[in-house]
């Protein structure tokens, strides 16, 4: 399977190409805009993340509205700050839950959908949704790097050559947000519980300097550390939007 164009898909098998396009409609792939910004490692800098909150039993810079719908027994959260509403650039942060005290394990700048954010996603809008979503299952192009989550490696996640050497990479490493999708299942499980309109196929994948279809994306190191460091026993989920409607 050489030709991949939905939100996950590639492949060297065309009928199952088929199935796999339709999710790969929500990560990377060219749009014809030229790139915007250039992410890098481990980092702070413009547009960070919030200071952290007072309150160490909460996540730093989460309102009420999305605070609550954390699970009382996840002890990892995956927070990205987005920039702005209609910014493609954002923050990723890993929290862990000591006791009941929130501590930031790891931080890198990233990337989220090319358009920015909505609370309404839809198919092709090329927003990221705003919301708590678990995190349950990887995968990727390349051999399981030490993941903890239940990892698919496949060929079926390469990109199609006409998406360009920048996107490459994009799919070595994945990780499943359940968002509008069957937790547990391989991230190219195309099955959308809430139909295809509301979208699909959105994950946590390599950064290519650039937005998304609707995916968070970060650099290399980052997502093997959050493979080799997110646990399924911890019940880890992401928790993502821009800053405003993060904080409200």
């Amino acid at each position: 399977m050489r030709s991949l164009r939905g939100a996950a898909c590639s492949g060297r098998v065309t009928v199952a190409c088929g199935v796999l396009l339709m999710f790969l409609s929500a990560c990377g792939g060219p749009d014809g805009d030229g790139p915007r910004t250039k992410s890098g490692g481990p980092v702070g800098g413009a547009g960070g993340a919030p200071a952290p909150a007072v309150d160490p039993s909460r996540v730093p810079g989460v309102g009420d509205w999305l605070q609550g719908r954390i699970p009382v027994d996840s002890r990892q959260v995956v927070a990205v700050y987005g920039d702005d509403v209609d910014s493609p650039d954002s923050t990723i942060v890993l929290y862990v839950k000591r006791g009941s005290l929130w501590s930031e394990a790891g931080r890198w700048r990233g990337h989220n959908g090319r358009k920015g954010w909505t609370t309404d996603h839809h198919e092709d809008d090329m927003r990221s949704p705003v919301g708590v979503f678990t995190l349950s299952n990887a995968g990727g192009v390349l051999e399981d790097p030490g993941a903890r989550l239940p990892y698919d490696q496949s060929e079926s996640y390469e990109v199609p050559r006409e998406w360009g050497e920048a996107h490459r990479r994009d799919f070595y490493y994945v990780i499943a947000i359940d968002y509008n999708r069957v937790p547990g299942a391989p991230p190219r499980d195309p099955t959308r519980p809430e139909g295809k309109k509301k979208g699909g196929g959105i994950w946590i994948h390599l950064d290519h300097g650039d937005g998304t279809s609707a995916c968070v994306s970060l650099p290399e190191a980052g997502i093997k550390y959050l493979l080799r460091t997110l646990d399924p026993e911890r019940n880890p989920v992401v928790v993502i939007g821009d800053r405003e409607t993060l904080e409200s």
